[in-house]
């Protein structure tokens, strides 16, 4: 493929509610615009973008799929993002990488959650935008309702530039309002429609200047030049958001919004500079759109491909990058050498000498850089931020079912990670649990399906345990002996304890207390040693215990059987016997929660965090939303994600952090002990 330069660059990112047609469209867009020779179709399973076995399989994109073509001169990066929310990283990685947004909504099913949630994310980064109605052939489509549900939610700027000559099974034509093509399919009827739209579209339009508004008032008519530039600004300043329509399987309305796109979208130079830090240093910089300039570029997204290892995806923001050269990792202060560079067509690459500015291309085998990360020019780093991923929502404990598994999953969740910034990897150091994180229950699903199909990894799925601890309420001393004899050189320990509660968070204190050679000092390290052991093992149900003082007041001791062992194992003993007679009790980690939620949903969570044993610290606007503050304990809270998703259709979110532990109440402790004696630890 040619080059282009930044003024003949679109970077359309596609966002909407799962099953809104985004990957039909952009499959619709590349084959009108000659970059693919058929059009691929989700439901028969060979479209060039949904090509990861998963989604073909599942008719749902999970990951974020490029594909470009070129018309006119001027080149478009197609950028398909998932609409299922479990996958929202996907695209909150993405966005960065566009110039624009197609926010699709499919006109049969009206507005539905994930393109409220994906609107929303393009508001976060002020992002240009269309909208696509799709759909529109179907029985119950109705373009003008859906258009005045759209304006409704997402305001009355959102003016359509075309309009259906019908909706429904006989939608065949798109009229345009400013260049009135098409409008001889329209009835009379619906032609006085399309003059009231575009009078409207017009006076939007004019509102981007004070002279057109002053010359629009006087009745005056604009020039075709005067409308283009003005309605070029109106896009790139967000105070018009044009409408589109279509059918993606039989071509309607494809080619007239590629145009559009083409003619009126803004390009890398209208983006305007974007900001960044110098490194090391740290000041702010506003970094050029401009080819001549030193190289920068953001990695967005990591592809594991099975034949050229691990693909680097990165949009070039300023400069250029050619193949066989070097640049510079700026996050990791590493030198990174590169070979081929690509274009991305779906799973297909494309071998290129150079990508230039404003351009989307892919390296293969970077040593050192990750998604997330800037890469520069050596002589002039800077490092550009792009917001913070979410929190993941929800978690598994896996086990392999094999030694041979065993072997091989970590170096597979390692690589998965590297791909999936949404995914997180931890080994719970008190439970020993192999935990893998995600944004809901389909993330992790598919994660594991793709160990298994990809890396060959067979595992076991759970609730992760509760990290439960043990404490106690009151003081008591205790004493224990340890003796045996079985022939030659027998083994005795004698000790005192005095054991003590602390504060919550005293973790634990040992105190010598001996005097007169009670017990040697060689053997003093050997108390202290079976006590640690034996709270590590607990005494009420085989948690950790925490929050103690122990004290070594008394002891005795044998010149010949006396060892270290023995007074590890008295030590303990005496641990265990006295914790049982100190009042005894379990805690729980409690979290620090906040759910963000529409107005309407707040006495329906507020109820539910109360059902899960949990206070309610406090609410406050959060922008359109509400943000309510709670503690819950963590093991209420496991399967909080999914719940949350149906309490609110999934219009909520959620995030949370540990606060501190607590006093577990004995109804809910007397499970937990039950469970552990049975052998079962709760979870």
């Amino acid at each position: 493929m040619d080059s282009f330069s930044e003024k003949n660059i679109r970077n359309v990112i596609f966002v909407s509610h799962i099953g809104a047609g985004k990957t039909s469209l952009v499959e619709a867009i590349n084959y009108a615009a000659g970059g693919s020779s058929r059009l691929g179709k989700v439901d028969e399973g060979n479209s060039i973008s949904d090509y990861d076995p998963i989604e073909i399989e599942r008719k749902i994109s999970i990951n974020v799929s490029l594909l470009h073509c070129a018309m006119a001169g001027t080149k478009i990066n197609l950028i398909d993002t998932p609409g299922y929310a479990d996958f929202i990283v996907e695209l909150r990685n993405s966005v960065p990488a566009a110039d624009a947004a197609l926010v699709l909504v499919s006109a049969p099913d009206g507005l539905e959650v994930g393109t409220g949630r994906a609107w929303g994310i393009m508001d976060e980064s002020s992002l240009p935008r269309g909208i696509f109605l799709s759909k529109l052939d179907k029985d119950n489509a109705d373009f003008f309702s859906t258009l005045e549900a759209v304006q409704s939610t997402f305001g009355s700027n959102c003016l359509p530039v075309m309009v259906p000559n019908v909706s429904g099974p006989g939608f065949s034509v798109v009229a345009g309002l400013l260049d009135r093509k098409g409008w001889g399919s329209l009835g009379e009827e619906e032609k006085k429609q399309a003059d009231a739209l575009r009078e409207k579209l017009i006076e939007q339009i004019a509102e981007v200047d004070d002279t057109m508004v002053e010359e629009y008032l006087n009745g005056q008519e604009f020039s075709v030049e005067e409308i283009d530039q003005a309605l070029k600004l109106a896009i790139r300043q967000r105070k018009l958001v044009p409408v589109f329509c279509g059918n993606s399987l039989s071509g309607t309305g494809i080619k007239e919004t590629i145009d559009f796109i083409i003619k009126y979208f803004p390009s890398p130079a209208d983006r305007g500079a974007i900001p960044a830090k110098t490194h090391p240093g740290l000041e702010d910089v506003q970094v050029e759109p401009r080819g001549e300039a030193p190289f920068a570029g953001y990695v967005f997204k990591t592809i594991s491909d099975p034949y050229v290892g691990q693909l680097s995806v990165f949009r070039v923001f300023s400069g250029n990058l050619h193949s066989n050269s070097q640049f510079q990792d700026v996050n990791q202060e590493a030198a990174e050498r590169i070979g081929q560079i690509y274009l991305l067509q779906g799973r297909e690459q494309i071998p290129v000498a150079s990508v230039g500015c404003g351009d989307i291309g892919a390296v293969a085998k970077l040593k050192n850089t990750h998604t997330g990360e800037t890469i520069a020019d050596p002589k002039h780093p800077v490092e550009f931020s792009f917001g913070e991923i979410p929190d993941p929502a929800i978690s598994y404990s896996l086990k392999p079912k094999t030694r041979q598994d065993e072997e091989k999953i970590s170096q597979a969740l390692a690589k998965m990670t590297l791909e999936d910034r949404g995914l997180k990897v931890s080994r719970d150091a008190q439970t020993h649990e192999l935990i893998i994180s995600g944004m809901g229950e389909m993330h992790l699903e598919v994660t594991i399906e793709r160990l298994k199909k990809r890396y060959h990894v067979e595992v076991e799925v759970g609730t992760p345990k509760v990290a439960y601890k043990e404490t106690i309420r009151k003081p008591t001393k205790i004493h224990n002996k340890y003796k045996k004899q079985s022939g030659g050189r027998g083994q005795y320990g004698d000790v005192w304890l005095e054991i003590e509660p602390l504060e919550r968070g005293g973790e634990f204190e040992f105190v010598d207390k001996i005097v007169g050679g009670a017990i040697p000092r060689q053997y003093i390290p050997s108390v202290e040693k079976g006590v640690r052991k034996a709270m590590i093992e607990g005494a009420l149900a085989g948690y950790p215990l925490v929050d103690v003082r122990v004290i070594l007041f008394d002891g005795s001791y044998h010149d010949v059987d006396s060892s270290d062992m023995a007074f590890q194992i008295a030590a303990g003993m005496a641990l265990r016997k006295g914790v049982l007679e100190a009042a005894p009790v379990l805690l729980e980690p409690i979290m620090d929660v906040e759910v963000v939620v529409p107005d309407e949903y707040m006495g329906t969570i507020n109820g539910d965090l109360n059902s899960r044993r949990g206070r309610v610290m406090g609410m406050e606007p959060a922008g359109k939303l509400e943000k309510i503050k709670a503690q819950v304990p963590l093991s209420e809270m496991l399967r909080y994600a999914t719940d949350l998703r149906s309490m609110t259709q999934g219009r909520g979110s959620y995030h949370m952090n540990y606060s501190h532990y607590e006093e577990v109440p004995q109804r809910v402790a007397e499970k937990v002990i039950a469970q552990s004696q049975s052998g079962e630890k709760e979870e």
